[in-house]
């Protein structure tokens, strides 16, 4: 007794009386078992009660109601030691081995949950553990619980009822059990409840019973059985308490569904607030390989793989309607639905899951931590925010945790009572409550800034219009007008051609598309759509803007995720209606893959294309977050990365921050970003397929193989919507075998990687085509190997290409593949290239070739049109030129072999002398005109020819610089 009241000094006195009751309860349980008091336990042991009943009366319930469990629980050790995921269900299972019938399994259950809830709490409260120990480790009991509970009720309902079979496949069917909310995420709560959804493979009837009943049934018995073993109170307590509102159809559903109607109900009338839940869902017991099947299917409806800021609109009303629920019930002081509470920080980093996640899968993850660091390290959310919710979550969970331990009982509530306070204020480490409130506060100011910040209401997304002009366009919009008021509205609001810009909107309001909208989606747009109207009118009034703002809407009409995307984000609005009335190639992009308004959504980035470094690290982040295994998802996660980065060069060169140059190097760079990861995908999958190939010397090479660029890709001068010309070559042996399971000879193995190669390349998904690519360039053209060895290539070269193949030579280069590979093309190419020849007969054939080409590709005489490309004087007039002159004076001069770009070859020329520098200038300002020109066209989406009386006297100068440089004898071009 001396040491119990030296002890008790140290504690407040206002906590006194209660240390001295549970004190008193523990010796009158153990006279009650007839128990001696342990002298056997550690000289801390009093000391150690002391502090946890100061902390919790439900650990000084379980020392009064079961002192001896307790006592197990103090020698065993438990209490200091962290446990294994496995710990608690091998330790539940040897518990259940003997039970016998269902009494004792209800009676083992539950005095299993006070044991391991004892050291749970107990080590919560002491911070032996931080809070994410605490709430796996509830998560872990749980899972123990449910599946040590539903096994031993499988195998009583088996003998009871019979074994239930599905009807197509034959096997034994058992319950898959889903853990929602925090049990799913690994986050539950001291006490808290369960959220559970049952579900089972497939219909069928059992088989072995008295008779037979249908799956169906047997698993709704099942399910009521294993609510009962979990959730009931007896003389023991309960285990947990079971929610099943979450299943389909709420209370009204059936308890257990099969797969194919739990797809059938999130497909067809899930609601938002389920995809939210379902964020969290995870197999917890039960048949866990098919429930893993289960959840890969129904993942399509939590994720959308588009941009989905509807996401936002429906946590706001979700939050909305809390916020009414915590007025109605005076809640303001709960620390989980309260201003600032944990709830906004779910909400906060559940809005970027379902916003982003179908698109960046390391969101797909149920823990809040772990997504926390992702929105981090994706710059979704500024580190310092990330900083400040994780602190607040943390401290808003441990004060959880202090105020739930205290009696066991499921709240959030702050308490009032004076003694409750100083008690969670200990457990939080705080010497008074007033300190802890201060922090609280602080904690949740900033909780509410940033939920504010990512969630709260919208401003109204047009600040300059009125409430008046806002229900004028509505009522235009609506179809309120008669088609006089229409045309007379429009006039006087802006539009240049209003009887045009009206008919555009009738067309669309009267649409099939527009009219088969369900409510929602009909709600959404008759909210966007007097914005769009009244925005287009205050830029420029242009009916062709309209009209290509009109075609994405129509195409995004059941997906109107995308239209509160633009609601929720004025300057994205902005940026859309800009870039649309500038570019109907633009225009066109988006419209075919909506996808891409998220770009608009960063104007930083929009406008400011990608280095070939850093090009490369975000397709690797991009490529990371798609799985391995998934060859669809990695084809679509390519094609939109080029999407995307073709529009931020498309945006850049439209604003008139990237002159030409920078837009072909961007565009190429883009190019080799993309084929160096096709290649690496097709090496992947042949390599598993057959092992690798092997060189002369019997060794595996890895890869030995080269894609080279020709033409505009090799040039460094790619456009908008080129094409690329490719070549393979490998290093590797032929006739050797491939060192896997399934081997074949090298010629076959980079045949059918080359094949693949252009598979990925060229074929139409949903998302479209990576790249048209164009093999013709390869050796022997169409009739040759789609791979050649750089044997065979240099045997070719040397002896069987003709003049125009070693033409094309001038502008190859490496795009991607074996650094080894590419320095032995490029010496072969700078042996054909270096070559002395005649100078006259090349002349005449470079001049034979380009006479072909005009005749069956220039435009006519009656055109009145000037081709940029091909006509004479045009583009490719210089770049026969350019060749011609690499070809013919490479032997003497080594550096014109060093690029693979006209402007540099023709730089090299001033500086070789093979022209004047002045020619070799003009003819430089004379080319990037050109090609500026025709990126506009393609911009414009409008045929690469101008009038006739465009560019004449540049085409003057080119025609005599062909004259001189072509026709006459051969020699250099000088002044």
């Amino acid at each position: 007794m001396d040491q119990l009241n030296t002890l008790l000094a140290q504690y407040p006195e206002a906590l006194q009386p209660t240390l001295r009751r549970w004190a008193q309860a523990f010796a009158e349980a153990l006279q009650r078992e007839s128990l001696a008091w342990p002298d056997d336990v550690a000289p801390d042991f009093i000391e150690a009660l002391l502090a946890i009943w100061a902390r919790s009366d439900f650990v000084g319930e379980s020392w009064q109601l079961s002192p001896a469990l307790m006592l197990e629980l103090w020698r065993s050790g438990d209490l200091q030691r962290a446990y294994d995921d496995e710990t608690l269900r091998q330790s539940l299972r040897q518990r259940l081995a003997s039970v016998a019938d269902e009494a004792a399994l209800l009676r083992e259950l539950r005095l299993f949950r006070r044991r391991e809830m004892v050291r749970i709490v107990w080590r919560d409260l002491m911070r032996w553990c931080p809070m994410e120990v605490t709430t796996r480790d509830m998560s872990l009991l749980a899972e123990a619980c449910i599946d040590g509970a539903l096994d031993w009720l499988y195998q009583s309902a088996c003998a009871q009822w019979g074994v239930p079979y599905g009807w197509e496949s034959q096997v034994p069917q058992r319950l898959v059990v889903l853990g929602m909310g925090k049990l799913g995420a690994y986050e539950l709560n001291v006490s808290s409840d369960i959220d559970l959804i049952f579900s089972f493979p497939e219909q069928g009837e059992t088989r072995g019973g008295t008779r037979p009943i249908e799956n169906q049934l047997f698993f709704v018995r099942l399910a009521q059985r294993l609510i009962l073993a979990l959730d009931k109170i007896t003389a023991d307590g309960f285990v947990f308490r079971v929610d099943m509102r979450l299943r389909p159809y709420g209370e009204s559903g059936a308890l257990a569904l099969s797969f194919n109607a739990m797809e059938e109900y999130y497909q067809d009338q899930g609601r938002d607030w389920e995809r939210y839940a379902m964020i969290k869902a995870r197999v917890v017991a039960g048949d866990r390989a098919s429930g893993e099947r289960l959840m890969r299917d129904l993942r399509p409806f939590v994720y959308r793989r588009y941009i989905d800021f509807s996401a936002i609109e429906a946590l706001r009303g979700m939050k909305e309607m809390i916020a009414r629920e915590v007025r109605r019930r005076g809640l303001e002081n709960d620390i989980k639905l309260g201003p600032g509470g944990i709830r906004e920080i779910e909400f906060i980093v559940q809005a970027f899951q379902l916003i982003r996640g179908g698109r960046n899968a390391q969101l797909q993850e149920r823990n809040l931590q772990k997504v926390l660091t992702v929105l981090a390290e994706e710059e979704l959310l500024p580190r310092e925010a990330v900083d400040e919710l994780r602190q607040a979550y943390v401290f808003l969970r441990n004060l959880e945790h202090a105020v739930q331990g205290l009696e066991d009982k499921q709240t959030q509530l702050l308490p009032v009572d004076e003694v409750a306070q100083q008690r969670v204020a200990l457990a939080m480490g705080f010497a008074c409550w007033a300190d802890l409130a201060a922090v609280l506060a602080a904690h949740r100011e900033r909780v509410r800034g940033h939920f504010v910040d990512v969630i709260a209401p919208a401003e109204q997304p047009e600040a300059t219009v009125s409430a008046d002009e806002l229900e004028g366009w509505t009522e235009f919009w609506q179809g309120d007008l008669t088609e006089e008021e229409e045309t007379l509205w429009l006039r006087a609001t802006g539009y240049e051609v209003p009887e045009e810009a009206a008919a555009l909107v009738r067309k669309l309001r009267e649409s099939k598309r527009i009219r088969m909208l369900q409510s929602q989606g009909r709600e959404r747009l008759d909210q966007f759509m007097p914005v769009l109207l009244k925005r287009v009118a205050t830029h420029n009034g242009d009916v062709q803007t309209l009209q290509r703002l009109l075609g994405l809407v129509e195409s995004v009409a059941r997906r109107t995720a995308y239209l509160v995307l633009l609601l929720e984000n004025p300057g994205a609005f902005y940026e859309l209606i800009r870039l649309c009335a500038e570019s109907p190639w633009i225009a066109e992009q988006l419209t075919q893959t909506p996808l891409l308004l998220d770009e608009l959504l960063h104007t930083e980035s929009l406008y400011r294309p990608l280095s070939l470094q850093d090009l490369k690290d975000e397709l690797r982040q991009q490529m990371l977050r798609v799985p391995q295994d998934d060859l669809e998802q990695q084809m679509d996660a390519l094609r939109h990365f080029k999407k995307a980065n073709v529009l931020r060069v498309a945006a850049s060169e439209m604003r008139g921050t990237l002159p030409i140059m920078k837009v072909s190097d961007s565009l190429t760079w883009l190019a080799e970003t993309i084929l160096e990861r096709v290649l690496d995908l097709a090496w992947e999958a042949m390599v598993a397929k057959h092992g690798r190939p092997q060189r002369v010397s019997g060794e595996p090479c890895d890869p030995d193989f080269v894609i080279i660029g020709y033409g505009k890709l090799g040039g460094l001068e790619l456009g908008h919507s080129s094409d690329l010309d490719l070549v393979f070559i490998h290093g590797a042996a032929d006739n050797l075998p491939t060192d896997g399971e399934r081997p074949v000879d090298g010629a076959i193995f980079f045949a059918r990687l080359g094949q693949r190669i252009v598979h990925l390349l060229t074929t139409h998904t949903t998302s479209g085509q990576l790249y048209e690519a164009d093999l013709r360039l390869r050796p022997s053209g169409n009739s040759g190997l789609l791979v050649s060895s750089l044997k065979a290539f240099e045997q070719y070269q040397m002896q069987d290409a003709w003049t125009w193949e070693h033409q094309a030579l001038v502008r190859a280069r490496m795009v991607a593949g074996s650094p080894r590979v590419g320095a032995a093309f490029e010496a072969i190419r700078r042996q054909i290239l270096g070559r002395e020849r005649d100078r006259g007969l090349l002349q005449k054939e470079v001049r034979e070739m380009r006479e072909r080409m005009r005749e069956s590709l220039a435009s006519s005489p009656a055109a009145a049109r000037f081709c940029l490309k091909q006509d004479a004087g045009g583009i490719v007039d210089i770049e026969f030129m350019v060749q011609y002159g690499v070809l013919g004076w490479a032997h003497e001069h080594e550096r014109l072999m060093i690029w693979p770009d006209n402007i540099r070859i023709l730089e090299e020329f001033g500086v070789a002398g093979v022209m004047a520098p002045a020619i070799a200038e003009d003819l430089t300002q004379i080319y990037k005109a050109y090609r500026s020109r025709l990126h506009i066209l393609t911009l414009q989406n409008l045929p690469a020819d101008v009038a006739a009386d465009e560019f004449v006297e540049e085409r003057r100068r080119v025609l005599d610089y062909w004259t001189r440089f072509m026709e006459q004898a051969p020699s250099v071009l000088l002044e």
